[in-house]
């Protein structure tokens, strides 16, 4: 492969690789719990946990992994970031309990935080500013791609093997990638000695886990004192590291708060978090209706939602190159646009009983909107971004992605906990009429019990029939139950993805405040472009 060292699409691929695995493994658990609390065998709250531990992880570190990109050699973190996230995927699936799980989850979550930020920057150093776009918008393919594909990936390997085989399927993609980035990817040439803000890395460090932890697990307790402890001690540490950042700024701080006089910069920091936010909203609670509601497989429940990921394949290189022509700003607030046009679709045409082909129309536009989405996002991010600091915004970039995650995860399944609550016992206070009259308490009571689980409720199935039932009573129950959480679950779900439409609106709306595309001329340098752009 010598002959394609240096090459900056054969860089390019080789990035994207290591990429996609790191944002797959985010989805792909959700469609595998069922068969883990099955095979495994775990609690429905030691599942929730091997998502969380890799989340938590990610999201902490992220920050540090960028800065120590630039200070150790991007190349060299990456490599050391995808040989790490390949044994801790081979350790997840030989896991014989859920604390070896959770365990190597976290691992995982290290060894993507090392390798995730450094995708981002090497990209900046290799495209000069006029090529950026086009490599950004495969960039951006694969993140939206991965995204989608991981219930459709996962369905498929879960269906046809078992939960393990989510795992396994990263050591092929890992091992190729460690092959192509050893004589691929461009080495650091370090002329500089650097130094490391260990206060601002604990600092960071702290306030991102007490974040991150309280939101992943405000709702299991029920957002109570300690819960908002911690994020209030989140809050205490963040307003500590600001200040001793500012006392950094001179020397080489974590977080150069230069990034942030770019107003673009800012601007689609925000975005970014919100498309988090966005995607997380529909996802959720669709991929739980489709399995729950309609009863679909895990497989077809992915197919459904494939179409979303094979439109926004093609579509955000194409956004890409636009970008680089005319800019992303208008064609990113399209993208958004679309988005949340394609999730309000949904909503107006799930019910129980909707065919599988009703969905495709909605899906096709959301992809589009996908499409239109990341590349822009990130070209128009990081356009002004000198190449030395490539490292910090990326990790800041990528930090606020993953925080917005979590916050979209915890949003979502509040507003659902909160929605189910109501509509569960309104459905199990309108039906329990057909049942006889020393059943109908009983049966109210059972879904109210269930509906404080929220998105956790596994759904129908969970619902017994009390000792001593009648089998003719038990049935009716069994028929009246799958009814109640089938309406229940849609006129719940309704409301709660208008969640992530307003979201998106909003984040659409806020491109307006991002400054206007400036060709380079000839006569710029990359130097005196951004400061043009930038003024």
């Amino acid at each position: 492969m010598s002959k394609w060292r240096g090459n900056p699409w054969a860089i390019l691929l080789t990035l994207s690789l290591g990429f996609f695995m790191t944002l797959l493994d985010l989805t792909i658990v959700n469609v595998a719990i069922p068969n883990m609390i099955e095979k495994l065998p775990a609690t429905l709250d030691q599942v929730l946990w091997v998502n969380n531990a890799y989340i938590l992880v990610l999201a902490v570190l992220l920050i540090t992994a960028g800065r120590l990109g630039d200070l150790w050699g991007k190349k060299n973190l990456f490599i050391a970031g995808v040989v790490l996230f390949t044994l801790a995927s081979l350790a997840c699936g030989i896991a014989q309990g859920p604390g070896q799980l959770i365990a190597a989850r976290a691992v995982q979550g290290l060894g993507a935080a090392m390798l995730m930020p450094q995708t981002m920057s090497i990209i900046i150093d290799t495209f000069p500013p006029q090529r950026r776009g086009a490599a950004l918008g495969v960039w951006g393919a694969v993140a939206g791609v991965s995204t989608v594909a991981g219930p459709t990936v996962g369905g498929l390997l879960v269906t046809s093997f078992d939960w393990r085989w989510i795992f396994f399927v990263n050591l092929p993609i890992g091992i190729l990638v460690v092959a192509m980035a050893i004589p691929i990817l461009p080495g650091a040439a370090r002329t500089v000695r650097h130094r490391f803000d260990i206060v601002g890395v604990i600092l960071a460090s702290a306030a991102l886990f007490c974040l991150t932890f309280a939101l992943t697990e405000g709702q299991k307790y029920e957002w109570n004192g300690w819960i908002w402890g911690l994020i209030g001690v989140s809050a205490v540490l963040f307003v500590i590291f600001l200040l001793h950042q500012r006392t950094q700024q001179a020397n080489e701080p974590l977080v150069p708060f230069a990034l942030f006089k770019d107003r673009n910069f800012s601007i689609l920091n925000f975005v970014g978090a919100a498309v988090s936010v966005g995607m997380i909203g529909m996802f959720l609670p669709m991929n739980i209706y489709l399995q729950s509601v309609e009863g679909f497989s895990a497989l077809k429940a992915g197919l459904v939602m494939a179409p979303a990921s094979i439109v926004s394949m093609f579509l955000a290189p194409v956004a890409g190159r636009l970008s680089d022509k005319v800019g992303g700003k208008f064609i990113l607030m399209g993208g958004l646009t679309l988005y949340a046009i394609g999730t309000l679709w949904l909503i107006l045409v799930a019910d129980v009983g909707t065919s599988w082909v009703t969905f495709l129309p909605a899906f096709i536009v959301m992809g589009a909107g996908i499409g239109g989405v990341f590349a822009p996002m990130a070209t128009e991010a990081m356009r002004n971004v000198p190449p030395r600091l490539a490292g910090a915004a990326s990790g800041v970039n990528n930090t606020i992605r993953q925080v917005g995650s979590a916050l979209g995860t915890a949003a979502v399944g509040a507003v659902m906990q909160n929605q189910l609550a109501s509509s569960l016992k309104e459905q199990a206070t309108d039906r329990s009429t057909a049942l006889p009259a020393g059943a109908r308490e009983p049966f109210i009571k059972g879904f109210a019990e269930a509906a404080k689980k929220g998105v956790e409720f596994g759904g129908p199935s969970n619902m017994k029939a009390p000792p001593g039932t009648s089998p003719d009573v038990a049935q009716q129950l069994a028929a009246l139950g799958k009814q109640v959480f089938s309406h229940g679950f849609v006129d719940a779900m309704k409301p709660t993805m208008l969640l992530p439409v307003v979201v998106v609106l909003v984040a659409a709306a806020a491109c307006f405040g991002v400054r206007k595309y400036r060709p380079p001329t000839s006569t710029d340098t990359p130097e005196s472009a951004a400061a043009a752009h930038a003024g």
